[in-house]
């Protein structure tokens, strides 16, 4: 069987044992490779509401370590989790924005509090089930794309320390998906069919707008266009997000044209809700600014010699490679000038950089600096 781990063999690895199929096949590769493997799963969320399937997914673990004759080590981080990812969170969907958790996730709680527990438990490594890979080189670690294009994990995993990286093994990450759940099938694993999880653990598959009701109180405002009509009233501003099409209560309009309403921006002092017909030139922008970015190791030489630095960018899981130019301003902020116009780019969300299959880090994008038209000076 072809694999992309090193010399393991009787060293000690502890695998993040999500319950699912990823995690399940990435032990087994480990244990084929004559690593002495260990399990630990961990809970983050605690509330039994019929939607988070934490209970389930530790059930599947244990089925699974069973079968495979490893030790399981079960740890609750939700306390953890709720001060250094969830509170986020909240916060960032206060503030109008739209978050993404998962990073948040990886760098705080996978590669932060279960990293350092795995090392007391004396582990040499820690694995995941994740679709990236990893090439450690004399400078430092390097993150590279998974080879399945529709499952790399990478955008998801650009906030990480260098540190970490030194003792991760990413046991899956040369495999496409089909190929993991053939092996799967192929040696039997009791959750060979097991669904891959969707979405953030404590959401689920419950209505999203529901659950941030639970910790967001409402404030209702009106919906305008961008002649400043009013045409609605939306629910609270953090429920919506850039380039958002349903669920805005305002089709069929008198006097209005056919073509669907999408948001294209949110005045927060205002407490307004801004809406356009079609694909509007709002939708789209040419320029961002994000916050200070976090780099796999050091940061770039070219950018840190020469402030500019031409490479891709993905401001969305799985959207495809965006060429940009990268410009480093006074306090440490990048502005990213995209050669092509980028649509509902969502305040809060992750700008990731890529040199080809290198993921060189990320930042938060903060603002939007020029739009593709014209349009740019309605708002």
């Amino acid at each position: 069987m072809k694999t992309n781990l090193p010399d393991i063999k009787d060293r000690k690895v502890i695998i993040a044992m999500s319950g699912g199929v990823d995690s399940a096949v990435a032990a087994l590769l480990l244990q084929q490779r004559g690593a002495q493997v260990e399990a630990l799963h961990m809970t983050n969320w605690e509330d039994d509401d019929g939607y988070c399937t934490a209970a389930d997914d530790l059930q599947d673990a244990r089925m699974v370590c069973e079968q495979l004759g490893i030790p399981l080590h079960h740890v609750n981080f939700a306390e953890e989790y709720r001060a250094r990812v969830f509170a986020y969170f909240l916060d960032e969907y206060q503030a109008g924005r739209t978050p993404n958790p998962d990073v948040l996730c990886n760098r705080e709680i996978k590669f932060g509090v279960l990293w350092r527990y795995a090392k007391r438990l004396g582990a040499d490594l820690l694995a995941t089930g994740h679709y990236a890979q990893l090439r450690q080189t004399e400078d430092g670690p390097e993150l590279l794309k998974g080879r399945d294009p529709g499952k790399d994990q990478t955008y998801f995993l650009h906030a990480v320390a260098a540190e970490p990286f030194k003792e991760t093994l990413f046991p899956i990450g040369h495999l496409l998906k089909s190929e993991v759940r053939d092996i799967a099938k192929n040696y039997g694993l009791v959750n060979s069919e097991k669904k891959d999880s969707t979405g953030i653990c404590f959401i689920g598959e419950r209505p999203f707008k529901e659950f941030l009701q639970t910790y967001l109180p409402a404030s209702p405002g009106q919906i305008q266009t961008l002649d400043g009509d009013v045409i609605g009233q939306h629910s609270g501003l953090m429920y919506y997000t850039i380039g958002q099409r349903q669920g805005l209560g305002i089709g069929g309009l008198q006097q209005s044209a056919d073509a669907p309403w999408y948001v294209v921006d949110k005045r927060l002092e205002e407490n307004v809700l801004l809406v356009a017909q079609g694909e509007h030139p709002l939708l789209y922008c040419m320029s961002i600014r994000t916050a200070v970015p976090a780099w796999i190791g050091a940061e770039p030489e070219v950018l840190r010699q020469f402030r500019v630095l031409d490479c891709a960018v993905k401001i969305r899981y799985r959207q495809g490679d965006q060429t940009c130019q990268i410009r480093r301003n006074e306090d440490g902020t990048l502005d990213i000038l995209f050669d092509s116009r980028q649509r509902a780019v969502a305040p809060g969300q992750y700008a990731v950089f890529y040199s080809g299959d290198r993921c060189l880090g990320g930042a938060v994008i903060e603002r939007i600096l020029s739009r593709s038209d014209t349009a740019e000076s309605v708002i």
